[in-house]
């Protein structure tokens, strides 16, 4: 068994063209530790976003922090702690702060899951 405190996870910067502003990782499980997933939290600043994008197989998150919005191209929703969300493979979305609260999310995927980004 494997038990991570993510507190205890140090925070990178992952900023780049896919988001909009400032944005922490804290490499959770990684390819190193699991065969199956790809386990990280993702913290963005006050209304800092990624674009639309789609991943080639599911993705879930899971709100641990402040409020954001998960968005598709036919709806917006804001999300607190607790509440979990699936992108199935292929949907276009996108993922970020509230203009008013910082905002963390873990993200877990499988280890081959690509992203195609359709807005600069």
């Amino acid at each position: 068994m494997n038990v991570v405190k993510v507190s205890q996870v140090p925070a990178a910067d992952a900023g780049g063209r896919l988001f909009t502003g400032p944005v922490t990782r804290q490499s959770i499980f990684t390819g190193g530790q699991s065969k199956q997933f790809v386990v990280s939290q993702i913290n963005f600043a006050r209304g800092v976003r990624n674009r639309f994008h789609a991943h080639s197989g599911e993705q879930v998150l899971i709100v641990t922090a402040g409020k954001g919005i998960c968005a598709t191209e036919k709806e917006e929703v804001t999300v607190f702690p607790g509440d979990v969300i699936l992108f199935p493979a292929g949907e276009k979305h996108w993922h970020g702060a509230t203009p008013d609260s910082d905002f963390s999310h873990i993200f877990i995927t499988g280890p081959d899951n690509k992203t195609t980004q359709f807005e600069e």
